[in-house]
């Protein structure tokens, strides 16, 4: 897989007939920072049900890490190689870099300075990869074509490779379990 290659996103809407139409079509805006996944937002959902017409580009209204109260978020995410060198010895430079403050991992001692919880249902597909998936206690090792169900669960997304992991994820709005 071409990592480098921008992601093609196909966005369609109704026209004022109500004809099925092509809204947009083209690369989606990559958020790379130095030292962080690179992401890509895809779609925002803020209600549901969900609005199925329009003009707009809902990928604009991503702002963090989980979704709004009611909604859904559309994205993947590339993880780069990672190895213990990597990792300082403070935990909370890891989790700060990355955007995490406030979604550090709950409830339990954190295993990995990358360990956090959102407040949602993520439905994630491995595209390409291998990535380790950690939990409190547990650990599972994905290949591309694994797909995992997440409930507000603790994790961190290690990726011990040689090369990137890419995963498309769904996050819907969840009640907190704890």
């Amino acid at each position: 897989m071409d990592f480098d290659k921008p992601i093609r996103r196909v966005v369609t809407t109704h026209d004022a007939s109500g004809k099925a139409v092509f809204l947009s079509d083209g690369p989606a805006t990559k958020l790379a920072r130095p030292g962080r996944p690179v992401s890509w937002p895809l779609w925002v959902l803020d209600t549901s049900p969900a609005e199925c017409s329009g003009t707009d580009d809902f990928a604009a209204k991503m702002k963090g890490l989980h979704p709004d109260p009611g909604g859904t978020l559309f994205r993947i995410v590339d993880f780069p190689p990672t190895s213990p060198d990597d990792e300082p010895d403070n935990p909370r430079y890891f989790i700060e870099l990355a955007g995490l403050e406030q979604e550090a991992a709950k409830a339990h001692p954190s295993r990995h300075p990358m360990m956090h919880r959102t407040r949602s249902v993520d439905f994630g597909l491995v595209l390409a990869g291998e990535i380790d998936l950690m939990l409190d206690e547990e650990t599972r090792h994905l290949t591309a074509g694994d797909v995992v169900v997440m409930q507000a669960t603790n994790h961190a997304w290690v990726n011990h490779g040689t090369e990137p992991c890419r995963i498309a994820f769904i996050l819907i709005d969840g009640k907190d379990p704890l």
